[in-house]
């Protein structure tokens, strides 16, 4: 029997969830060797109590999963991050109905605003296309430095300052409400291209992490 979820908008009788939640999103990124902006529980408390947040349960009622919207550049950016769902409940579809959701989310709350997301992932990758995202430079991402700060906690945020901010082992991801294609154009332009995107995120975390290897051996020497 196929597991069922309910998606709803996080609010103040959800703030109990909050510390489950930050725990959870610590040992995805350890899991993944990766790293995201970490946030306190009070944080993403104020989101739910915001009206900025959504949060997934199973039918039997435990918590499944969480994501939240953040804003930038006074509003002209808006990023879903944070997007985790519960060991129990991986690759069940649920990552797909909470992105379907936040974005919806978000196009309520902030509807002339450019939607992104940086990725490592080809399955976040295809999500992203389902809804209308096309793959994009970095430089058509937000400027604002409170955003790249919260790449600070992760692994690769060296990588990511040695090269101006304008490269990384992240895919950037944009949706453009004034200038984009249907998600059935880009779903498609997704599913043609798959492979290649597929060689690009393994060719960027191959000749990245090989460079720092290089020079955290020489510093050591």
């Amino acid at each position: 029997m196929n597991q069922t979820f309910k998606v709803l908008v996080a609010s103040g009788h959800h703030t109990g969830y909050a510390h489950a939640i930050c725990e959870e999103m610590a040992a995805s990124a350890k899991a993944r060797g990766t790293g995201i902006a970490k946030r306190t529980p009070e944080y993403l408390q104020e989101k739910m109590l915001q009206g900025k947040s959504v949060i997934a349960f199973s039918d039997a009622g435990e918590w499944a999963g969480f994501c939240y919207i953040e804003s930038w550049s006074h509003g002209e950016y808006v990023a879903n991050s944070g997007l985790i769902v519960s060991p129990n409940f991986r690759k069940s579809g649920l990552a797909k109905l909470i992105k379907q959701r936040i974005f919806e989310l978000s196009r309520d709350l902030y509807p002339d605003a450019k939607i992104f997301g940086l990725t490592t992932g080809l399955a976040v990758m295809k999500i992203n296309s389902d809804l209308g995202y096309e793959p994009v430079t970095y430089s058509e991402l937000t400027q604002d430095d409170a955003f790249w700060a919260g790449c600070k906690s992760c692994v690769n945020y060296d990588i990511l300052m040695s090269k101006e901010r304008k490269n990384c082992l992240c895919t950037g991801m944009l949706y453009d409400p004034q200038d984009h294609y249907t998600p059935e154009e880009t779903a498609s332009h997704f599913k043609q291209k798959a492979p290649v995107y597929e060689r690009l995120i393994n060719v960027k975390k191959n000749r990245f992490l090989k460079i720092f290897t290089k020079k955290a051996r020489a510093v050591k020497q």
